[in-house]
């Protein structure tokens, strides 16, 4: 395995680390900056689009444009020329924020919520049908993150971070619906928790381990069967990219460390880049609305 800095962004919150396969480039969002930004793997070059409230996570659609999770809700963003077309809010709750998000292989958008102050259980974890109407899948979550699904579209993960779990659910890919929720991993006797993941085409569970300096990389069983050690002590969301999916990308967070934790770690918020992992990615879908 190696591991190498792409871009020394210094996000204070580093979130939704996605690939688009047919820009070849690499997305994510700083949650606080807050800013949309984009990253050429054959130049190096970083384009970032300010964004008029927090961001927690992005998604592709079919017209070439980006679905978002804004503070807001769901909203349709153009970048150029830049603008933002409210789809839904079906949290409009003081505090609330919108936080890990992606979609499932049929085109859904998911997307966590959370209260901006850790309120206990104040999450959502909604659904966004291509029809654009907004649906309940699961409550009472404190800090959403973590999603992902199994490669044969069984299984869904969804972590709660604060609450030192993540779970599984049976999935109905025709549906959408998840059922059958059980604890997949829980962190309760670790240092660190997880935050957003993806999974490999074998079906292990990639996790960004915050707090842990690393990215784990668990079993379908939910063993921890590798390890990907980083720099910073705050990874936040890993993602695959790359022509074949082959490179793990990283990013992380500034946000929790104090003035000497940023003196020791000056590549906090930077976006990393691991490969010869001896495994791929899943491409990510679009969202089908």
């Amino acid at each position: 395995m190696q591991l190498e800095i792409a871009a020394n962004t210094g996000d204070i919150l580093g979130e939704g680390v996605i690939w688009n396969p047919r820009e070849e480039a690499l997305y994510w969002v700083d949650a606080f900056a807050p800013a949309i930004r984009r990253f050429d793997p054959i130049d190096g070059q970083v384009t970032s689009w300010e964004t008029p409230e927090i961001i927690g996570s992005l998604v592709f659609d079919e017209r070439g444009t980006i679905v978002a999770g804004l503070e807001s809700g769901y909203n349709r963003v153009t970048l150029d020329p830049w603008s933002i077309e409210p789809i839904v809010n079906p949290q409009p709750e003081p505090g609330i924020i919108f936080n890990d998000g992606k979609c499932d292989r049929r085109g859904r958008y998911f997307i966590g919520t959370m209260h901006g102050e850790f309120v206990d259980d104040a999450g959502v974890l909604w659904r966004l049908d291509p029809d654009l109407t907004c649906h309940r899948v699961d409550d009472g979550i404190t800090v959403s993150n973590g999603l992902a699904w199994s490669p044969d579209n069984t299984v869904m993960y969804f972590a709660d971070t604060r609450k030192d779990v993540v779970y599984a659910y049976d999935y109905d890919i025709e549906t959408g619906d998840a059922s059958n929720r059980r604890v997949f991993i829980s962190t309760a006797d670790r240092k660190g928790r997880i935050d957003g993941a993806t999974v490999d085409v074998e079906g292990n569970y990639w996790a960004a381990l915050i707090h842990e300096a690393a990215v784990g990389c668990f079993s379908p069983e939910g063993d921890e069967i590798g390890r990907v050690d980083l720099p910073v002590d705050h990874p936040t969301m890993c993602s695959f990219g790359g022509t074949d999916l082959d490179s793990l990308y990283i990013v992380t967070s500034r946000r929790f460390l104090d003035e000497e934790g940023l003196k020791r770690q000056p590549l906090a918020g930077s976006l990393f880049v691991a490969t010869d992992l001896g495994t791929r990615g899943i491409a990510e879908s679009f969202f089908a609305g």
